[in-house]
């Protein structure tokens, strides 16, 4: 039986609590690993993941069946609840309720890629696309 094929693209990106310092260095691996277990379980493609202490971006090829909003929901969702019952419970852990989403072409994977993949030297260079790190605060308009 055929299946729907698509290429939609999206580049998320989402802030913890008021920007506060929460995903360490010891957090973020099993934190990436279980949004990327997120994404598989929504039948959903992580392509790229990073970020810096307080926010994540994440390159996610969306399945047919789920939309952008189901698509972050689902990530944030998990990942929140995973961290606060299994990793830190007794630091306490959410993300903002706000996040950004930007299309991305076929076309374009290539730079988004790397945005993400590099983004602590970005964050280190102060050589950021401003437009993908406003919309992680609550404040911001797109």
């Amino acid at each position: 039986m055929p299946t729907s094929c698509t290429h939609v693209y999206v580049h998320f990106v989402w802030a913890a609590w008021d920007r506060m310092p929460l995903i360490t260095a010891a957090l973020e691996p099993r934190l990436f690993a279980c949004l990327a277990a997120k994404c598989l379980e929504m039948k959903c493609e992580l392509v790229a993941i990073n970020g810096t202490e307080d926010h994540v971006h994440a390159l996610v090829r969306l399945h047919s069946t789920v939309s952008v909003a189901e698509a972050v929901k689902g990530m944030k969702g998990t990942s929140s609840h995973f961290i606060t019952h299994e990793l830190q419970p007794q630091d306490g852990f959410k993300w903002q309720g706000t996040y950004g989403a930007f299309s991305v072409s076929r076309q374009e994977l290539e730079p988004v890629l790397a945005y993400i993949e590099h983004q602590k030297e970005h964050h280190a260079r102060r050589s950021l696309i401003g437009d993908w790190e406003r919309c992680t605060d609550d404040s911001a308009t797109c």
